[in-house]
């Protein structure tokens, strides 16, 4: 670090990284991402770590900022492999800078925290998604930017919305993003805004474990980690958002392309023979959800918050789903490949 000054909010953003990085609704998996300005330097987490191991794990990576900048300005398709702009001298373990690297350089101020919020994505899959959140962020200087592939065409889309001033971000089909000069104004503002954009997630019944055990059968089935993630095939209207397709890019990188219902009488095995092939999970409407037995600690968690945005997704709203393009940039993209691979080493 350049300064003991820099040194100590650098602690201080590992300290809010990992409170982040331990609320399901703030953020989940290797998702999310956070950065500290120091001087020329950028110190970003790394992709495919997550952020609930900052303070245990060091997962901040230096980048050089001025050639990274240089190149989203240029379009230079190297701005989309942030580890070209790495400092090697100081990243001994040769760790990835996350994939948003970019976006973070393009913000001005010194700290800037993304997140993928519930809430936040819950009203920026809404087709009036916009509007909802001018009139719950009425007096924050904000921008709404609609869906770009994460990386370089992101960092584009930003580039075109920012202005003097602005200091918190709504990423369309993604989440959220605050920037600020300290951590503790981060956070703070990071807190105002999580509140303003707040909606409480429609109630369901408790899942029927004894009958998804029966559903599992002999298959390799399993429950999910968490009892929260059955809501999204407990309660009608979400179940139906859900099958309809993809709603954000973490979805389709650790779940797969939209979701898999099971028809009346199916169990785990007789949904796996008719797709001919083994869904990382399955929606059992009335009962719950059942996981592939090999579904990593990354798919647990999206599986969880699929359940916790769908639930605050207005029934009546109109939605904006990836499109099949989309879906598949994201699946053959290396930098996603790349987090994949850690997250099914480690997680």
């Amino acid at each position: 670090m350049a300064t003991q000054a820099d040194a100590q909010e650098l602690a201080a953003l590992r300290a809010l990284s990992a409170s982040i990085g331990l609320n399901p609704h703030m953020t989940q998996a290797a998702g999310g991402n956070t950065s500290l300005k120091a001087g020329d330097t950028l110190w970003i987490k790394a992709s495919g770590t997550w952020l609930k191991d900052a303070l245990s794990d060091d997962i901040m990576v230096p980048v050089a900022m001025a050639p990274l900048l240089e190149a989203v300005e240029e379009r230079d398709p190297a701005a989309d492999t942030p580890q070209a702009f790495a400092i090697e001298e100081l990243n001994p373990r040769g760790l990835r800078p996350s994939i948003e690297t970019t976006v973070h350089a393009l913000m001005p101020q010194r700290v800037v925290l993304h997140v993928h919020c519930v809430d936040t994505i819950a009203l920026a899959v809404q087709a009036d998604g916009e509007a909802e959140v001018a009139r719950r962020l009425a007096g924050i200087e904000w921008a709404y930017v609609p869906y770009f592939r994460p990386g370089l065409p992101l960092a584009r889309g930003i580039a075109e919305k920012l202005r003097p001033g602005v200091d918190v971000l709504i990423l369309g089909n993604h989440g959220l993003v605050v920037a600020a000069e300290t951590v503790g104004e981060a956070e703070r503002l990071l807190r105002r805004v999580r509140s303003l954009l707040a909606r409480p997630a429609r109630a369901t019944a408790a899942p029927d474990l004894a009958a998804l055990t029966a559903l599992a059968g002999g298959s390799a089935y399993r429950l999910p980690t968490d009892v929260e993630a059955h809501a999204v095939a407990l309660d009608p209207q979400s179940r139906r958002m859900a099958e309809a397709g993809s709603l954000y890019p973490d979805h389709v990188i650790f779940l797969g392309q939209g979701s898999v219902v099971a028809r009346p009488g199916e169990d785990a095995a007789s949904v796996t023979a008719r797709r001919g092939t083994a869904p990382m999970a399955i929606l059992f409407p009335g009962a719950g959800v059942l996981m592939r037995g090999d579904a990593s600690a990354g798919a647990d968690a999206m599986l969880r918050c699929l359940a916790d945005v769908t639930a605050r997704v207005d029934a009546a709203a109109r939605l904006n789903y990836l499109t099949a393009a989309e879906n598949d940039e994201l699946v053959n993209w290396d930098a996603e490949q790349y987090r994949q691979k850690l997250n099914a080493a480690g997680g």
